[in-house]
């Protein structure tokens, strides 16, 4: 008994070596796991981190898009465009006359929907500024050319300037369509500093996209 006893445990089978490409028991049944790369993901982070500060950026201090709600400036403007306004510019120049700005809203208006206004630059600080008697613009007591305008706007010049002398750093502006704009003839002159920036370029409709320094062919009326 004591033999066959010897022999039942010799006989029993132990640990087999694995087979070829197999993993030993125990082993973890594989390669170990890959690491997930983390460098690259923190690089791409960071470089859209710095490209949403630059686009803000830019929008807060170099340049805005605008929409127009109104025919104020038409035919320069009209209802649905938008455009570009460079708020950098008046930084490195003064406001020429001609100029049109995007400016916050006067005091004077008291509606709140309206954030932001779009005017043409006609008299600068220290001008005495008033109408003539066939409706045209005087600046110190002379005419001045107005490209800009179209001869409707000249048939119909709307309310009269009343003789003013514009106050140091104030601008007066009006609207390219006179009889349908509410401007420093109702509002006053505004400051310098309520001026947002320069309007440069009407990139929207693109059948019309091109600067706005002068009219932009007829207007679609009011």
């Amino acid at each position: 008994m004591v033999d066959a006893k010897a022999d039942a445990e010799i006989d029993e089978p132990g640990p087999q070596p694995p087979e070829p490409g197999q993993m030993a028991p125990g082993s973890g049944g594989g390669r170990p796991p890959r690491r997930v790369p983390i460098r690259p993901i923190i690089e791409w982070a960071l470089v859209i981190l710095v490209a949403l500060l630059v686009a803000i950026t830019v929008r807060t201090f170099v340049i805005g898009t605008y929409y127009i709600p109104s025919c104020s400036m038409s035919p320069t403007l009209h209802i649905g465009d938008r455009i570009v306004v460079d708020k950098l510019s008046y930084h490195l120049h003064p406001v020429h006359r001609g100029d049109i700005v995007v400016f916050s809203r006067p005091p004077a208006l008291t509606d709140d929907s309206i954030p932001d206004l779009v005017k043409r630059v006609i008299g600068l600080p220290g001008e005495t500024i008033s109408s003539g008697p066939d409706g045209e613009v005087l600046i110190d007591g002379k005419p001045i050319a107005q490209p800009w305008l179209t001869a409707s706007a000249r048939a119909e010049p709307g309310i009269a300037i009343r003789k003013q002398k514009i106050p140091a750093g104030e601008y007066f502006v009006m609207g390219d369509n006179r009889g349908a704009s509410e401007d420093s003839r109702y509002f006053g002159p505004i400051e310098g500093s309520s001026i947002v920036g320069h309007a440069i370029l009407r990139f929207w409709p693109l059948s019309r996209i091109g600067t706005v320094s002068v009219k932009a062919g007829p207007s679609p009326g009011c």
